[in-house]
């Protein structure tokens, strides 16, 4: 008998959806079969007129344990993963302080496995202050590395211990020690001396109102940092990725790279697709997030590397933070820190697009839910519904409309979640699935899945 039978759905196999019913046996996909040929299950669950996706996988996700559990924990914040379909997500080291050993890491892990109901990666943090435990790290079961080319933020300096290269020489270092391990450094690219020297002259200027944050941080500032990590890296020989994107400028630089077949992964997030600095404006520090929010034409540009297969994939950039902290953006906007949550909307969000015509749902899927997947070498336990891999599912209604209100959120950070509230959404997630496990059902998370989640780890290449 099958664990879980979800029938009468169009499912994605393979690149493309076809109407056929999925069996689920001890975590794992045990068959696909054309509509009405399943044996008997334990529980079965009808997705007529409805699509059911390979679980989410989100490549870029902040929660704060240790250090800041006031912000968000693993265990509430991994409610929202599973509200949006997120069944897989990828943790960023900013913590305190972020994994650049494997001390830090595996209290970090033991951590996640204790409240997530979904399943997890871990990235490690590879700055230029401890070269020497890059490569060491890469034996830990981490999926790639993670840097920011900026000093740490101001008042910060515990959460960026170990992740920052903020010169020109501690890149370098970081890339020739990311080399020997094969796998890939992200880099938060933003231009460390037009950043702060920019900020400078604006407060110097009075300017500290909502509008000088996006003034302090114009395109020029991620084009010229994502120029320099195609260069270094280049000459190191290690493979880069380009996370949160959010300029037509990069993404050509990035696009000519790839033309030459050397691997550059480029993310890009709903916000940078979806809003502009007029968000900032209205919203201030709620608003703020780096790379900040651009001009309309540049938002509408992004679309254009969705279409033509630059961007790799989508992630939501997840930050919470307290309203006590972005308040205090108020009277000087630089004082606040930068980023808003998101997981639980990454899913619904280009799902909803897709639905405008903005982007295929087959394009949605591979950017949501696949590619993830392959080019961070967990597939195919993640990422694809095929006999052997891991039943994660997400079954979305895309005639269900609704509107989204951060008041019903699972995030522990709701009340700071002011720029997508009154949003018409064009479609529900009623089930999430993980490795066989309902975790979410009609909008309701299974608190009692808290620890359900498994740290996976990238396959040994061949």
């Amino acid at each position: 008998m099958l664990d879980l039978a979800v029938i009468n759905g169009t499912v994605f196999i393979e690149g493309g959806f076809r109407k056929a019913d999925v069996g689920v046996k001890d975590g794992k996909f045990a068959m696909i079969a054309e509509p009405g040929c399943l044996p008997e299950a334990a529980r079965v669950i009808d997705a007529e007129c409805k699509y059911v996706l390979p679980g989410g996988i989100d490549t870029h996700v902040h929660y704060r344990d240790p250090g800041h559990a006031e912000r968000e924990t693993f265990k509430v914040g991994t409610r929202a993963a599973a509200a949006g379909g997120c069944t897989t997500f990828f943790e960023h080291p900013i913590s305190t302080p972020p994994q650049y050993n494997a001390k830090i890491l595996h209290n970090r892990v033991d951590l996640c496995k204790k409240g997530s109901c979904v399943d997890f990666c871990f990235f490690g943090a590879a700055g230029g202050e401890f070269p020497e435990e890059i490569e060491p790290l890469s034996h830990e079961g981490i999926v790639a590395y993670k840097t920011f080319l900026h000093e740490a933020p101001e008042g910060r300096a515990d959460e960026f211990k170990g992740l920052t290269s903020a010169n020109n020489f501690q890149l370098m270092r970081a890339l020739e020690e990311t080399k020997k391990t094969g796998l890939t450094l992200a880099a938060h690219a933003e231009d460390n001396e037009l950043v702060t020297g920019n900020i400078k002259r604006l407060r110097a200027e009075g300017r500290v109102d909502n509008l000088a944050h996006c003034e302090s941080r114009p395109p020029i500032v991620e084009i010229e940092a994502i120029a320099k990590i195609l260069r270094f890296s280049e000459e190191a020989g290690c493979p880069v990725e380009l996370v949160h994107v959010s300029t037509c400028g990069a993404m050509e630089l990035a696009k000519k790279e790839k033309q030459k077949g050397r691997r550059i992964l480029v993310e890009t997030c709903p916000h940078y697709l979806l809003l502009d600095e007029s968000y900032v404006e209205k919203y201030g520090a709620y608003a703020k997030c780096n790379p900040a929010l651009r001009k309309k034409e540049e938002v509408e540009g992004l679309w254009n590397y969705i279409a033509d297969g630059t961007v790799d994939f989508i992630g939501s950039d997840h930050s919470p933070y307290l309203v006590s902290e972005k308040e205090k953006g108020k009277d000087d906007i630089f004082t606040a820190p930068a980023g808003f949550p998101g997981i639980d909307l990454r899913m619904p969000l280009i799902l909803t697009e897709a639905k405008k015509g903005r982007l295929s749902m087959e394009r949605a899927v591979e950017l949501l839910c696949v590619n993830p997947a392959k080019l961070f070498n967990i597939f195919p336990q993640k990422g694809t519904i095929s006999a052997g891999a891991d039943a994660d599912l997400a079954i979305v209604d895309m005639n269900k409309e609704h509107i989204f209100h951060a008041k019903d959120s699972y995030s522990q950070a709701r009340d700071i979640m002011k720029v997508f509230e009154g949003w018409q959404l064009g479609c529900m997630v009623d089930y999430t699935v993980v490795r066989g496990r309902v975790v979410m059902e009609n909008g309701v998370v299974d608190e009692s899945a808290a620890g359900w989640g498994e740290f996976v780890k990238p396959a040994l290449k061949k």
